[in-house]
């Protein structure tokens, strides 16, 4: 008979004050360390850390693009009618509070490091290690989520990352993507991207391999071919 795999054991989380009693619980980690009253919250009941100290704990196991796409979906504004709510999670004042706060503590390097990438307006991971990539490849930090005015009342358009100045937009594409009536979407897209006469620059999953040498080269070719060079060392 196959053997059936195990499930990975949810491991649990706790802070405990310094000086507090040992605790010792299955699947229970316990950090010792320095909790403020205006760094916890609840959820169901629940006591939890708030969302800005809670980036700060993970900065102790995260990687600073894996701190930089938490802390992009920290301080997004999200889109009330998909999310229901109109207020970020936290804000970036709130994130750099956190760092001040608590000197010597393990990961602040990295989140010194990570708050410096962290920018408003990305939707998800991808687009947030899209973006990363660019900038680290030399090429002009893109907009996030910004508007085309096109004022003819046409097709309402606003890329995942653009270029104004350059008239190009960058459209990174899910796993949704794939179905017929997205497909149809899609297609529609481009064709207004057309009548506004920006370039339309796609992106999948498999552009994004590699350290996504493949979305920064097609990202860097649409750039030329609009005009753009690298500035002179």
């Amino acid at each position: 008979p196959r053997c059936r795999q195990k499930e990975p054991t949810q491991m649990f989380y706790v802070i405990r004050p310094e000086g507090a009693a040992h605790l010792n619980r299955p699947h229970v980690v316990v950090h010792r360390m320095k909790l403020y009253e205006d760094e916890l919250t609840t959820v169901d009941g629940v006591p939890v850390t708030a969302v800005e100290r809670t980036w700060l704990d993970m900065a102790e196991m995260l990687t600073v693009d894996e701190l930089v796409v938490m802390g992009d979906s920290c301080v997004r504004m999200p889109r009330v009618e998909f999310e229901g709510r109109d207020t970020p999670l936290c804000t970036l004042a709130d994130l750099q509070r956190m760092i001040d706060r608590h000197k010597g503590k393990r990961g602040l390097r990295k989140a010194k490091e990570a708050i410096q990438l962290i920018r408003i307006g990305s939707d998800s991971p991808q687009e947030s290690l899209l973006r990363l990539a660019i900038v680290r490849a030399g090429l002009p930090e893109p907009e996030l989520n910004a508007p085309i005015e096109a004022g003819d009342g046409g097709r309402f358009l606003q890329p995942d990352l653009s270029y104004k100045k350059h008239r190009i937009g960058i459209e990174y594409e899910g796993d949704s993507h794939g179905s017929e009536a997205q497909v149809v979407r899609d297609i529609s897209r481009s064709e207004r991207y057309e009548a506004l006469g920006w370039m339309e620059v796609r992106i999948s999953k498999r552009h994004m391999f590699n350290d996504a040498k493949a979305a920064v080269a097609k990202v860097r070719s649409a750039l030329v071919q609009s005009g753009w060079r690298p500035a002179c060392s």
